[in-house]
């Protein structure tokens, strides 16, 4: 029998609604499990926490296969509005919550949420652009500090 999972560490490099969220899901079913979660948010990840964008997240409807739709058509105006709507009234009916509210009932669960340093310095964002939530802003290297022991997943 496999040992327990007892840390994981995810990173969430995307920042449209469809790359943010199996992070997030995983990120409370860790927890809801027991299982210490951390989320290290990275490049256009970092959407998910910052304080004006997270509650406009959409869904990526150009080069995505999994729409089933040619690229053209996924290019067109208002598509990833279309698409962004319906998968929130999907979500709605499953009772998944939006990014915001998640974030904070993963935080309220004793998950962490860390910004990439690297990539805050890039963008110019500084610690009044970030939610409440948001625990630190580290390095890589003090995330692989931070993940000793886990199970990393990257989204």
């Amino acid at each position: 029998m496999a040992d327990k999972i007892e840390k994981v560490s995810i990173i969430i490099s995307k920042g449209s609604l469809d790359g943010v969220y199996p992070g997030l899901i995983m990120a409370n079913g860790a927890r809801m499990e027991g299982i210490e979660a951390q989320l290290f948010f990275t490049f256009f990840g970092l959407e998910a926490v910052l304080k004006k964008r997270q509650t406009h997240l959409k869904v990526a409807t150009v080069g995505n296969p999994a729409m089933h739709i040619p690229t053209l058509l996924g290019g067109l105006p208002g598509m990833s509005a279309f698409a962004t709507h319906m998968m929130k009234k999907e979500m709605d009916k499953l009772d998944i919550p939006p990014v915001d509210e998640f974030i904070e009932m993963i935080h309220d669960a004793g998950g962490t949420l860390y910004g990439c340093r690297a990539t805050v310095d890039m963008f110019h964002l500084t610690d009044d652009d970030f939610c409440d939530e948001m625990d630190e802003v580290i390095t890589v290297g003090e995330f692989y500090e931070k993940s000793a022991g886990a199970q990393i997943i990257f989204t």
